[in-house]
């Protein structure tokens, strides 16, 4: 089986909700990243053979297959074709996969991994609000009802399951958050973050500016801050600090085939090694993150302690707490430049914008090997495991 290897990964820096994105189409926002993938790297975009792009809420601006879009609008020529997926959280996690499949098979030898999501113009839940709303039903049928009778698929309840499964308290969840703050203060204040970022200009109320800093780092954050938001549920652990932020972005990551590489000049800069997606408790949801890493594991012939440094998204904090209980995993290798609870979480854009930051965060620290993951909606959870080349 043909190999698949990384060639580059590139984020937007995140937005805040109605904040310094918020002004930006998420076709053009799509686009830049798109761009930056071209103008990084020496080769002709003509032999890009598919764009993947991962997008949650596919409605109104995001509609009509937005990934297609998003390479009309960008420099890349028109000849390329795009397809736009839904694995809510892990859509783009799930479209580097795809572009790994697609290579190892042997029917594809450079496709672009690709995630939209401007939760600022394309609210959360929207596309399920406008039907109901209009009184065209809801994604619930009767044959999910009877299996499921009563159920509200939920994933704050599911965070809140797993804080009581797990046994966690909301100290736990706080002291979490806080730590992803001050290791993405770390991270901006040290420049580590400069060769994954795209740099977008934006129109603000005091004029043009370029976007490069993630929007949703509190600079100032203390325990004492953290500790002082309201929980959502009475009762409940889980507050709007120890949870992910809501974000706009985009991301793309480059994945080229052995002989893509020769033929344009490439230099890889990491060697999938596995690709896993599973699936399990759809009421929980949040867990399955726990056991999909135990069977990629166990795939790739390997255990927690062959693995360097890892990337598990922050939707709640109780997601990477039982998931380092669940593996024994080493606290200090997880999420090493903060998570989405600092840097936030834009959905569809989420896979391939960790996958950005694992593989930039392995250079830099020297590590060798990098396992991603993250929590889905309905139970699901993809892992990805990579190995740095240079």
């Amino acid at each position: 089986m043909a190999e698949a290897y990384i060639v580059d990964a590139v984020r937007t820096a995140g937005g805040r909700r109605g904040g310094r994105l918020a002004g930006v189409h998420p076709v053009d926002l799509g686009a830049a990243t798109l761009d930056a993938i071209a103008d990084r790297n020496d080769f002709d975009p003509s032999a890009i053979e598919d764009v993947i792009t991962g997008c949650v809420m596919q409605g109104g601006e995001q509609s009509g297959d937005v990934g297609r879009n998003a390479v009309l609008a960008s420099k890349l020529p028109d000849s390329i074709p795009s397809v736009s997926i839904d694995r809510q959280c892990g859509s783009s996690q799930q479209s580097i996969q795809f572009a790994a499949q697609g290579i190892m098979s042997g029917t594809q030898d450079m496709v672009l991994a690709h995630g939209i999501e401007s939760m600022t113009r394309v609210p959360m839940g929207s596309t399920f609000k406008l039907f109901k709303d209009a009184g065209l039903g809801t994604n619930k049928s009767e044959r999910l009802e009877e299996a499921y009778p009563g159920v509200q698929f939920s994933q704050f309840m599911g965070a809140e399951m797993l804080v009581k499964k797990h046994g966690f308290d909301r100290s736990d969840l706080d002291q979490f958050a806080l730590e992803s703050h001050q290791k993405a203060i770390a991270a901006t204040e040290s420049g580590a973050f400069a060769n994954e970022i795209v740099a977008m200009k934006v129109e603000t109320p005091e004029g043009e500016e370029m976007h490069k800093v993630d929007e949703g780092i509190r600079f100032d954050a203390s325990m004492e801050s953290i500790s002082g938001v309201k929980v959502l549920q009475e009762g409940g652990a889980i507050t709007a600090a120890n949870a992910s932020q809501i974000c706009d972005g985009s991301s793309a990551v480059l994945v080229c085939s052995e002989q893509a590489l020769k033929d344009h000049g490439l230099t890889p800069r990491a060697k999938i090694l596995n690709l896993t997606v599973t699936a399990g408790d759809p009421v929980i949801m949040l867990e399955e993150p726990l056991f999909a890493t135990d069977r990629a594991l166990e795939r790739a012939g390997m255990k927690i302690d062959d693995i360097d440094m890892y990337e598990v998204n922050e939707a709640f904090a109780p997601v990477p707490l039982a998931w380092l209980k669940h593996t024994g995993a080493d606290r200090s290798k997880i999420n090493v430049h903060g998570g989405a609870i600092a840097l936030g979480h834009p959905l569809g854009a989420s896979g391939t914008k960790l996958m950005a930051t694992l593989l930039n965060a392995m250079e830099q620290k020297g590590a060798k090997t990098g396992l991603q993951t993250m929590c889905e909606g309905g139970g699901q959870a993809n892992v990805t495991i990579i190995e740095r080349l240079n």
